[in-house]
């Protein structure tokens, strides 16, 4: 376990996303947070310099998360986020936007929070089976 736990946020206007993420991830080395935005993941992001991962839905009311996304990698200061899309099928053109705008993987809704935890731990360089309770 590394001497801080990954700091994940899940930016996802439904809000049960985040409590199934929280849910996996909780007994791992890892700390989740939560914004239902895409502004509000921005202001996160530029208060909170430690988030390891961002894992974003790219369908949300507002600003979308394509549009979240063109603006973190237009800001210096985020450009290098690490991003990994969640999102529901059927949506090939914003999934092709972020592949362009350079995410890690794309994660399709609905996912098996196991696989979503061993994808995510691998990607940061954890074990990839979730801790029994």
């Amino acid at each position: 376990m590394p001497a801080t736990p990954h700091h994940l946020l899940v930016i996802d206007d439904e809000p049960f996303i985040a409590r199934i993420v929280r849910m996996a991830f909780e007994r791992g080395p890892f700390r989740v947070s939560a914004v239902f935005d895409g502004k509000s993941g921005l202001d996160f992001l530029a208060a909170n310099r430690d988030v390891a991962l961002v894992l974003l839905d790219l369908n949300m009311p507002g600003m979308s998360g394509v549009e979240m996304l063109a603006a973190l990698r237009a800001d210096p200061a985020l450009l290098d986020t690490d991003v990994m899309v969640l999102t529901a099928a059927g949506q090939a053109g914003q999934v092709e936007r972020a592949r362009e705008l350079g995410v890690s993987a794309i994660v399709t809704k609905p996912f098996s929070p196991k696989k979503l935890y061993r994808q995510v731990a691998e990607h940061l360089g954890e074990h990839p089976e979730q801790p029994e309770a």
